[in-house]
């Protein structure tokens, strides 16, 4: 029930994809797309911040007419900042200085680090119901997101046709045609971090394959420069997965390491 981004362009769909789109525009990442009505919408944009790292810059929330703008820091509902925690309409916001939390009675919890990482779980009412960056939550992983019909996507088309188009703004869309390198070289590497003694509990909850390519994908993005940016924000969000799927994760960060 869990769609979530994080770190170098990462994004996992409800269904279980995980892919890698890097716009900077802003995005439809999850909306219910059944009724004329929409229930509700959450559009995000990314910019790259002083050290070159993608970050979330701003949320955009709407929930039947009512909408929440989050910042780092700073909560905007309806065109007026907030003090939190704030109630009102059956959405709750609380925010510290690690996260920002969104619940929403109508079966909508949103979790952002205020930096790179956002997790978004909906109620299973919306199955089959949602369009966006987080696919359409049908349990099919793939299908209907990277393989319509007898088109198939890359995740960059995909991405690209989330766009939320807005006057005045202009903003570039990512190259289609950049595909991604293969990354087997950090294989091992990548295996080593995520199956430590520390993610015993978090093994059999979580697909981990899927980790160790986005950590793959990390590791070339990085060309060999160890900023902990690299690595620790894939296996900060395994971390925070499996917590969510009910896991202990042990410590794993030291001293030297993120």
């Amino acid at each position: 029930y869990v769609c979530s981004t994080w770190g170098n362009n990462h994004f996992k769909t409800f269904d279980g994809d995980i892919y890698q789109f890097p716009g900077i525009c802003e995005y439809n990442f999850a909306s219910d797309c059944q009724e004329s009505y929409k229930e509700f919408s959450v559009h995000i944009q990314r910019a790259l911040n002083s050290n070159n790292h993608p970050e979330i810059q701003y949320i955009l929330i709407t929930i039947k007419d009512f909408t929440v703008y989050l910042r780092p820091k700073l909560a905007v509902v309806d065109g007026r900042i907030v003090k939190t925690p704030y109630y009102s309409s059956g959405v709750f916001i609380e925010s510290n200085d690690i996260y920002t939390k969104v619940y929403a009675k109508l079966g909508l919890i949103l979790i952002w680090n205020q930096e790179d990482a956002l997790m978004v779980e909906l109620d299973s009412k919306f199955n089959n119901h949602t369009c966006g960056l987080c696919g359409d939550y049908n349990g099919v992983p793939i299908y209907n997101e990277f393989i319509n019909g007898v088109a198939s996507y890359n995740s960059i088309t995909y991405g690209n046709l989330q766009k939320i188009s807005k006057p005045n703004t202009k903003c570039e869309d990512p190259d289609e045609t950049r595909a991604l390198p293969s990354c087997n070289g950090h294989r091992n590497e990548c295996e080593r971090l995520l199956t430590s003694s520390a993610f015993a509990d978090c093994w059999l909850r979580l697909n981990l394959e899927m980790y160790i390519q986005a950590c793959m994908q990390d590791k070339c993005a990085c060309n060999g420069d160890e900023d902990s940016f690299c690595l620790c924000s894939t296996i900060s969000e395994y971390s925070r997965q499996c917590s969510h799927a009910g896991g202990r994760p042990g410590e794993w960060r030291t001293q030297y390491f993120c």
